[in-house]
């Protein structure tokens, strides 16, 4: 069991995510909580998990020189991809609501990576998940953005929230991974890494 193999390790968690921190719970993966902010830019030539990717590297970057030889870092970053495009999040009520009525109606990607990185080596690895949104009505958008401000999450939007109830036709890929995380992914890249 990958429990008893962490006994010798310390999981370092860098995210503020409270979905991300539930998934390690549930996982029953302890964890302690280091958060740095950092400016989440990438080089605009980047196309789909490539921005993830890197994006999850620069997140671990803030703390090269600070791992000790038994911790593992875990950093991680989610983006929506669109018809060429990163939907990152949402300043606003009126960018989300753009977002959501670009995405109605239409497939569009979400891409986790991961970076787990230790005094020594890094790993990165990343899923994609294909979601099929219905056709969302401007008043079904305006009611989701007004109650639920979804401007912490990439897209504008929560799979688990009252808008992935009334309008996921499909998805194509791990649903965790839409959440935030792609845990099996999680769980078996942790136990390759530790064996």
């Amino acid at each position: 069991m990958l429990k008893n193999k962490l006994n010798a390790y310390k999981i370092i968690l860098a995210s503020g995510s409270p979905r991300r921190q539930q998934f390690f719970k549930e996982l029953q993966i302890p964890v302690e909580l280091r958060i740095k902010q950092i400016e989440e830019t990438n080089p605009p030539h980047l196309q789909g998990s490539e921005i993830s990717d890197y994006l999850a590297k620069l997140k671990a970057s803030a703390f090269k020189g600070q791992l000790k030889s038994d911790e593992i870092l875990i950093t991680s970053d989610t983006v929506v991809w669109h018809k060429g495009k990163s939907l990152a999040k949402a300043a606003n009520s009126n960018e989300a609501f753009k977002m959501l009525k670009t995405l109605s109606g239409d497939w569009h990607e979400v891409i986790t990576s991961v970076a787990f990185t230790t005094s020594k080596d890094q790993k990165t690895v990343n899923h994609t998940t294909e979601v099929k949104f219905s056709t969302l009505t401007n008043e079904e958008i305006e009611f989701y953005v007004n109650q639920f401000k979804p401007f912490d999450k990439a897209g504008a939007y929560g799979i688990q929230e009252w808008i992935g109830l009334i309008a996921i036709e499909e998805i194509k890929g791990s649903y965790t991974n839409v959440v935030g995380l792609p845990t099996q992914l999680v769980y078996k890249t942790l136990s390759s890494i530790v064996c």
